[in-house]
């Protein structure tokens, strides 16, 4: 047993979760997001039209800092799932390491008078240490998912409480954070957001130190430690974690594509940079309603099936502003606020696979890598939002983009239209292609839980791992 900590594993017992400790780990997440999110809308802006930075130089240092997270993530799963401390498993690092990533925020957001080489080694180092405590502290968040239930429905809502308050960091972010930067800047933009991103930091280790006093952890399995590379490769022999792994990089490909162009759309496309607070607070409102409607009104259906359905309808959906007159107000705001809602609305039926993939692996090798599933999809969300960067960067400089000048070429323009619309919508609607290789819907899921009743009654000891067959029978 782990000192001090409460290890259960009687898979009959499938705890309910108390709302009180639902809002206290979705709170961790408005935290995250009142970090990532600024990251999300801001980051590339601030990079070209702020910081100084040229719009290749800004998409090809998003893409190669994700060769340092094909390391780490990995690691930091490796090193959660062998983590034993007073406050369980997971928890301690909502503790450890808030701190440290609310000041990374603030660090990626100062401007230093380095000179033009020295702005960019220090745009890589600042960059490369927010995304280094972004794994440090999210991997074990996600993970401790699977700690506080064991039931796949729970999971579900637990999953749509933490992106509705997600969601609501970002919209809070969305509303304070370009009039943070007026207030404290005072007409100096590399003052101002530096500013704003300090306050952004402190909410975040706030509610992250909220988080860890108000959760608890009920199932945590202890298991026969084995090396890091083992551990990766039992995962890649995990079929349905294999093709999770893809659809995470291609849907957060197509969401950093619409995201990051969000301040270029509205201001030179819409040409309304007064729309822009309210333009962004109207999609973070979408986003709330989808994420809260996601489990009461999709919870009791496959989650697959459900999944394919809405992606394909987001993509329409994103590609379908296009064809809007951008002097539209109305007609644009309307479809972002639709896109909005079902798109997230498909958030807590993803993550929710992602826990039901490291209960389908502790059926194949008895060994829950809960910690080393998420941060293996953390590490596909960050290879999609390099990816998604890297493409916006290097489209805007292959478009002729210029950061700062108040007119744009005609075909800068057209590349920031389709960079918010046609593009990523191609990216929503091909998941459902991927999805078609996912087989673990309700009745396998059904047949598993029956797998690990009859695991845990044969109390196996914990050195014994029996060798590995992959369920051929998913089909």
């Amino acid at each position: 047993m782990y000192p001090g900590v409460n290890i259960k594993m009687n898979m009959t017992n499938t705890d309910k979760l108390s709302i009180k400790e639902k809002v206290a780990y979705g709170l961790g997440d408005t935290g995250c997001n009142f970090v990532w999110q600024t990251v999300m809308l801001f980051l590339a802006y601030f990079y070209t039209d702020i910081y100084g930075l040229s719009p290749a130089h800004m998409g090809t240092m998003f893409l190669i800092v994700r060769f340092i997270d094909a390391v780490t993530d990995p690691v930091m799963g490796s090193i959660v799932d062998r983590t034993q401390s007073k406050h369980g498993r997971y928890r301690p690092y909502l503790l450890w390491m808030a701190v440290p990533f609310g000041a990374a925020c603030m660090f990626a957001f100062f401007t230093p008078n380095f000179g033009e080489v020295g702005k960019i080694v220090y745009a890589y180092a600042s960059y490369i240490f927010l995304t280094l405590m972004y794994t440090a502290i999210n991997v074990p968040y996600c993970a401790m998912a699977n700690a506080m239930t064991n039931d796949s429905a729970e999971r579900t809502s637990l999953q749509s409480y933490r992106f509705a308050l997600s969601t609501a960091g970002g919209l809070v972010v969305a509303m304070v954070a370009l009039p943070l930067v007026e207030i404290i800047g005072q007409g100096d933009e590399q003052k101002g957001y530096l500013g704003a991103m300090a306050i952004m930091g402190i909410g975040a280790i706030a509610l992250f130190f909220f988080s860890f006093s108000n959760t608890k952890e009920r199932y945590v399995p202890q298991e026969e430690k084995q090396s890091v590379f083992k551990d990766l490769k039992l995962l890649a022999k995990n079929s349905q974690w294999r093709v999770l792994f893809v659809v995470n990089v291609v849907l957060l490909t197509g969401v950093v594509l619409k995201g990051a162009s969000t301040m270029y759309y509205v201001k030179i496309v819409m040409g309304r940079a007064d729309l822009a607070t309210t333009f962004m607070v109207c999609g973070m409102l979408a986003n709330i309603v989808g994420a809260i409607l996601s489990a009461p009104l999709l919870g009791k259906y496959d989650k697959p099936t459900v999944y394919k359905i809405l992606i394909v309808i987001s993509g329409i959906l994103s590609a379908m502003i296009y064809l809007v007159e951008p002097s539209n107000i109305v007609a644009v705001f309307s479809l972002v606020i639709l896109l909005g809602i079902v798109q997230m609305a498909t958030t807590p039926i993803l993550w929710s696979m992602m826990s039901d993939v490291v209960d389908y692996e502790k059926t194949r090798s008895n060994r829950s890598l809960s910690g080393m599933v998420f941060s293996t999809n953390l590490f596909a969300i960050k290879l999609g939002i390099a990816i998604g960067g890297a493409g916006v960067g290097w489209i805007l400089a292959w478009a002729g983009y210029q950061g700062g000048a108040e007119v744009q070429t005609d075909e800068a323009v057209n590349a920031i239209n389709l960079l918010f619309t046609v593009l990523p919508g191609v990216f929503f609607a091909s998941l459902a292609v991927f999805m078609l290789f996912y087989k673990l819907d309700n009745k396998k899921l059904g047949e598993i839980k029956q797998e690990l009743v009859k695991q845990q009654e044969k109390e196996q000891p914990a050195t014994f791992v029996p060798e590995i067959k992959e369920q051929e029978a998913l089909a």
